[in-house]
Order: structure tokens, then C-alpha cells, then sequence
């Protein structure tokens, strides 16, 4: 085959194909999320449930997602071995069970160990997704692909909050934990119907030799080994945010209802609109610019909601939402290009630190959150920020190069 033919292989822009991608991925990533996030609203609910404090509270969520990035380092190396859309397509059945059976078994130490699980089975998604869209896309359609499977992962977290948010005001969290499950289902069952099969991957044998100089050759590399830290910073600082605002909002003197709580989750949409395009702004201005504005932004938002005005607040979250999808979209596509001969474990490791930042971070911002309040957190935040945006302008020395 030629070199053009080659080239034309790949599914580009506004095929049949590149379709049916960008909705499975959307779905994948919708489901995945929905179950990851949905327990995010339960909190006030589980702590008073099972008896534990706010910080213990966090627990469900810190759980699966450090599962989750333990996950992430060894799902792209099976899949290396066994294929892409197999082990997405067991990952999305085995989330939706496991939701099923946490709701069926309202035990604490139950409870926990089946969102551990849930966290495990996502990073088959989570991780096998990016080196799916790296492979079968064409490379100039990487980063819009890119943009809108993170948009699927946008709407699946803000649709977990807002489906268990809103119906936990009518039916327990139980019951709620349910619902998100059977939804789940539907959506691996469509998911493995319509997502095309690999044409580019080639299987690799399991060995420790391998993920020994994946990982060696990834970490050599020092603007991955920045974007990896930007991954922590990030998730860190989003998780932490949407953790304990629902605290903040219950309080005096706003005392909002769950459904309201829940409906905060509608600011999830602003990163739905800036996800892909944060592909157009980085080919416009390039990658080292848009992250640092997008960090910068964050930080705006951040100080926005320290407002005491529930307006404030939202309108701050917004911003800050809206600035955090564009920054992982742009740090993510950027780790998938940089990685080029070993895109999964590089995209693998990027989200490993982008989930641990989650799990070490949201835990950490509960006992700010007990001793020193929103303040605290806020705080908090805007310090881990300001050391992202340090790391991204260090992102403009002469590393760029070599890219």
C-alpha cells in the first residue's frame, strides 16, 4: 500500500465512520462518567446515611478513582494485547453491573468496595479511549475527536450529578444508584453495536519488558513529564470544587434543596462547547498558550465563587468548568501526539496522574473543608493552580522543540 493510501486509512472529518466513533465514544464516555460522578450529590445524603463524616463522605468517590488510576497503568497494556474495543466494551458491561449491585447492598464497607470496582472497570474506558481516537483518527482530526469525546465525558458527569441530584429530592440514593445502572446497560449494548472495529491496532505481547520501556521512555520525555503533573493539578482542583460546593450551597445562608444542588451540574455544559474547541484555539494560538489562559482562567473562576452571593458562585463555576475541559482537552490531545510510539501507556500515565490528583486531592480538600470552610478550599485551590500555571509557562522553553 502507498504512502497515500496509508494516510487515507485513517477515518477523517465527517465520514460515516468518524461518526459512528465520535457517538460510541460519546456514550462510552457518558456512562463511565455518569456512574463515576453520580455518588458526588449523594454526599451530605451518604454521610448521614451511614453514620461517617463530610471528609468519609468523599470516600466513595476517592476510592474509585484512585482504582481507577491504578486501573489506567495496566488497561492500555491489555489492550495492547487483546484490542481496543473489546476491552471498552467488557469495561462498560462490568460498570453497569457493579452499579446494580451497589445499590442492592447498603453496607458501608460493601458500598465502598463496589465503587473501588467501578473504578477498576472505568479505566478501560478511561484509558483505552484516547489510544482508540489516536489510532483510527487522522491525525488532523485528533484533537477535535478529542474535544468531543471529552465533551461525552463532560455530559456523563454532569448527568450523573444531575440525575442522582434531582432524584434523590423523590426516591432514596438507593434507588437513584439504580436508575444510573439501568441506563448503563442500554448504553453498552449500543456502544458494542456501533463502534467500528480497529484498523490500525496491532497487538503486542504482555510483558514486563515492554511496559518497563513504555514507561521509561514516556517518562524521559520532560513536557510529558509536565503535562502528567498539569493532569494531577487539574482533576486535583475540579474534584475538590464540585466535592464540597454541595456542602457550601446546603448551608446558611443558602440553604438550597438537593434538586438545586443537582441542577448545578448544568455548568458541566460550558465544557461541553469548550472541549472541542480548545483543538481550533490550540491550532490558532498553539498548545503552550491556550493552557496557561485556560489555568489562568480557572483561577478567575475560582475567586469568583469565594463571592458570598449564590449568583457569584455560579457564575464562577461556570467559568472555572468551562476553563477546566478546555485545559484537559488540550493537555490530553497534547499527550497523545507527543506519545506517538507509545501513545497508551503515555496516555495511560497522563491519567493516571489526572485520577490520583483526584483521589489525593478531593480526599485532602475534606479536611480543609472541616477545619477551615469554602475559604479553606478556595484557598486551597487557587494555591495548586498557581503552581499549574508556573508549570505551563515552563512549557515554553526550549522542550517546545522537540515536540
Amino acid at each position: 500500500m502507498s504512502e497515500s493510501n496509508a494516510a487515507a486509512a485513517y477515518i477523517e472529518y465527517g465520514t460515516r465512520p468518524f461518526r459512528a466513533i465520535l457517538l460510541s465514544l460519546f456514550l462510552a464516555g457518558f456512562a463511565v462518567f455518569s456512574s463515576l460522578y453520580c455518588v458526588q450529590p449523594m454526599m451530605p445524603f451518604l454521610a448521614k446515611f451511614f453514620q461517617v463524616s463530610p471528609a468519609q463522605s468523599s470516600l466513595p468517590l476517592s476510592f474509585s478513582t484512585i482504582a481507577l488510576a491504578l486501573g489506567l497503568i495496566f488497561a492500555g497494556l491489555i489492550s495492547d494485547r487483546y484490542g481496543r474495543k473489546s476491552i471498552m466494551a467488557i469495561s462498560l458491561f462490568s460498570t453497569a453491573t457493579l452499579l446494580l449491585i451497589s445499590s442492592l447492598f447498603p453496607v458501608w464497607e460493601v458500598f465502598l468496595l463496589t465503587r473501588m470496582l467501578i473504578g477498576l472497570a472505568v479505566s478501560g474506558v478511561a484509558s483505552v479511549a484516547m489510544t482508540y481516537i489516536g489510532e483510527e483518527i487522522a491525525e488532523k482530526d485528533v484533537g477535535f475527536a478529542m474535544g468531543l469525546y471529552i465533551s461525552g465525558t463532560a455530559i456523563g458527569g454532569m448527568s450523573g450529578r444531575l440525575i442522582a441530584g434531582v432524584l434523590m429530592d423523590f426516591i432514596s440514593w438507593q434507588a437513584a444508584t439504580f436508575v444510573i445502572g439501568c441506563i448503563n446497560v442500554l448504553i453498552a449494548l449500543v456502544f458494542y453495536w456501533a463502534l467500528p472495529a480497529s484498523k490500525h491496532f496491532k497487538p503486542y505481547p504482555i510483558g514486563l519488558g515492554r511496559l518497563v520501556t513504555s514507561f521509561r521512555k514516556n517518562l524521559a520525555d520532560a513536557k510529558l513529564r509536565l503535562l502528567f503533573a498539569q493532569g494531577f493539578i487539574l482533576m486535583g482542583c475540579f474534584v475538590s470544587v464540585f466535592n464540597y460546593i454541595s456542602y457550601h450551597l446546603l448551608e446558611q445562608p443558602y440553604a438550597l434543596s438537593q434538586t438545586w444542588i443537582g441542577l448545578i451540574s448544568i455548568a458541566y455544559l460550558s465544557g461541553i462547547y469548550s472541549s472541542p474547541r480548545a483543538a481550533s484555539w490550540s491550532r490558532k494560538y498553539g498548545r503552550e498558550k491556550v493552557l496557561p489562559a485556560m489555568l489562568l482562567t480557572m483561577l478567575i473562576g475560582m475567586w469568583i465563587m469565594l463571592i458570598p452571593s449564590v449568583w457569584g458562585i455560579l457564575l464562577g463555576l461556570l467559568i472555572f468548568t468551562f476553563a477546566f475541559f478546555a485545559a484537559h482537552s488540550t493537555a490530553s490531545s497534547w499527550v497523545s501526539v507527543q506519545s506517538l510510539q507509545y501513545r497508551a501507556v503515555g496516555s495511560s500515565l497522563y491519567l493516571f496522574c489526572y485520577y490520583l490528583g483526584s483521589s489525593v486531592l478531593g480526599s485532602s480538600s475534606g479536611l480543609t473543608w472541616e477545619y477551615s470552610g469554602w475559604q479553606g478550599v478556595g484557598i486551597e485551590v487557587s494555591l495548586l493552580l498557581l503552581l499549574g500555571i508556573f508549570l505551563a509557562m515552563k512549557m515554553k522553553s526550549p522542550i517546545e522543540s522537540k515536540a
